[in-house]
């Protein structure tokens, strides 16, 4: 693993068992929403700790309700309990990814997939959300649309959203090559 990640994921736990962060104090009546980019090389690794990471807090910290919205598995158990997998998949392979693209971007509005992601995973109840599979789900999904839709179902209750790109406290850039719009509204979670 490269050292540098390793350095940046081991300062996580001291981060998010803080008081300020649980309790969203001190970011001047911000929402509590973080973001840990890294480099998308590092995704598997990525993975791999926050799995790491939820074991340990159920573990050694049992009192924490911990919700993980992993975007593709959620994406894919939406779009399958609507019925619209088989035929997303038959859109896809007979008119092309951009016809696809334009069907599924009614179902995928986030004033739809948002409270979906927010009930299933009964977001509310918990005392930190990760977010995870950003890369896994663009382009259906963008990462600045989806904070901003959850910002008003969730308030200020810590969410971190593990990101493989950058993030520089202004704009988000997935891949390190897409950028998207700016979101200024979460805050990096370590340097």
């Amino acid at each position: 693993m490269n050292q540098r990640l390793h350095d940046r994921l081991n300062q996580i736990p001291d981060k998010i068992l803080s008081q300020e962060f649980l309790q969203s104090q001190g970011l001047g009546n911000e929402i509590g929403f973080w973001v840990f980019d890294y480099d998308p090389a590092n995704e598997l690794e990525a993975r791999e700790y926050i799995g790491f990471l939820e074991g340990m807090l159920a573990k050694k910290h049992g009192h924490l309700k911990v919700g993980h919205i992993n975007l593709l598995q959620a994406l894919v158990d939406y779009l399958g309990e609507r019925g619209f997998i088989d035929k997303a998949l038959a859109m896809q392979k007979s008119k092309g990814d951009d016809a696809l693209l334009k069907a599924l971007s009614g179902p995928l509005h986030m004033d739809k997939f948002a409270p979906y992601l927010v009930n299933s995973s009964e977001s509310e109840d918990k005392d930190i959300i990760f977010i995870s599979g950003v890369g896994s789900v663009w382009p259906l999904l963008r990462a600045h649309n989806l904070l901003n839709s959850m910002h008003s179902l969730l308030g200020h209750k810590p969410v971190v959203l593990f990101y493989p790109g950058e993030y520089d406290g202004q704009a988000m850039s997935l891949f390190g090559r897409i950028p998207s719009n700016n979101y200024y509204r979460a805050f990096k979670l370590v340097p």
